[in-house]
């Protein structure tokens, strides 16, 4: 695989902290530009990160002298780089114009935010479940009358706890009804229990949009390609209640199911112990050698413990049992940070490059 020059727009946030660190030793792409608001554009990254750096890890060397560009001066930024991450702290209309601008100067752009995960020809994908639809890219393409520029995005970070879990089980048993109640991560709203003393021995039960994006969001990753756009499924029946918990970083669901066709337990753990993507196929780098563990212990999986499963790119299972209104409930645990957010990203990245989309 050749070399790609990759750019962060979003930089100094903790997404874009997370999106430093992980292309400190990147295979295929090397980091040579950072941008972010006009506040810290002229700065080296090192002073505009300042004491917010969060990472456990320290501040990449290499990226310590870089100076920070104005994420809104697009043409210079889409000079310097292949392709962008995008991980910018702006309001939603504002977020759809950027990228798109970024799109239209012929820079790709793979982004965190939500900003375009409705748009019918962007996909939003998990690599593992479906690769198949960054073939909507040259419709998008066509609509934006760009040549190499597009737009690519990953899901929430919420869904990719009980997403991944219930994929290989609607390939084989279908769904007919899914309950989840979120436990989420202060990493989840960019925090640190430092900075947010209000979360410490807390619980909020409301995050804004977040509870919309856990029921609508899985029917468009499940969709298919039709006419140009990504026709999201209508089943199956979805509802989701999220809450805000005391975790520094890993997003916990307890997940309530039920099938057109009833497994056994053995059956969805072996669906689950065999489930292999094309991320795992493709041997992306930053793919997971097993995406889906389950734990048989009673108390697991639990954030302190299993939340690096897979360099933090993995999924946790446990607690699976009858229910008595739906067919079965379980637990699941990712790192909302890694998989959840800018790790989901470089690995759609690195499957967006396999397929020849960033050339």
């Amino acid at each position: 695989m050749k070399e790609f020059k990759v750019g962060v727009v979003g930089a100094t946030g903790m997404v874009g902290q997370r999106f430093v660190t992980l292309l400190e030793n990147h295979p295929w792409f090397h980091l040579t530009a950072v941008a972010a608001s006009g506040r810290s554009a002229g700065k080296t990254y090192e002073e505009a990160v300042g004491s917010r750096w969060v990472m456990a890890t320290p501040m990449p060397e290499a990226v310590k002298k870089m100076v920070v560009l104005d994420a809104s001066h697009v043409e210079e930024m889409a000079s310097q780089v292949d392709f962008i991450f995008c991980a910018v702290n702006m309001k939603k209309d504002e977020i759809r114009a950027l990228e798109e601008a970024y799109a239209k100067a012929e820079c790709p752009v793979v982004s965190n935010n939500s900003a375009h995960r409705g748009t019918r020809d962007v996909p939003m994908v998990i690599p593992e479940i479906n690769a198949e639809h960054v073939e909507i890219i040259p419709a998008q393409r066509r609509r934006l009358g760009t040549k190499r520029g597009f737009i690519a995005v990953k899901p929430n970070c919420s869904l990719q706890t009980y997403v991944p879990a219930l994929a290989p089980l609607k390939e084989e048993f279908g769904l007919k009804q899914i309950l989840a109640c979120t436990y989420q991560a202060i990493s989840g709203a960019g925090k640190t229990f430092e900075r947010w003393p209000e979360m410490v021995d807390n619980v909020i039960p409301y995050i804004g949009g977040e509870e919309e994006k856990s029921e609508q969001e899985p029917l468009k990753i499940w969709g298919h390609i039709e006419g140009g756009e990504i026709v999201p499924t209508d089943k199956p029946n979805i509802t989701a209640q999220c809450l805000r918990v005391a975790v520094s970083d890993g997003h916990m669901a307890a997940v309530y199911a039920s099938f057109d066709k009833k497994p056994t337990m053995e059956q969805m753990k072996e669906a689950w112990a065999n489930f292999e993507g094309p991320a795992q196929k493709l041997k992306l780098p930053s793919a997971p050698e097993h995406f889906l563990h389950y734990f048989e212990e009673e108390d697991r999986p639990q954030p302190r413990l299993d939340r690096n499963l897979g360099n933090g790119m993995a999924v946790g299972i446990g607690r699976l049992r009858p229910d008595t209104q739906y067919d079965y409930k379980f637990v699941c645990l990712s790192h909302n940070t890694l998989r959840g957010a800018a790790g989901g990203a470089v690995l759609l990245a690195e499957l967006l490059a396999v397929k020849g989309y960033l050339d």
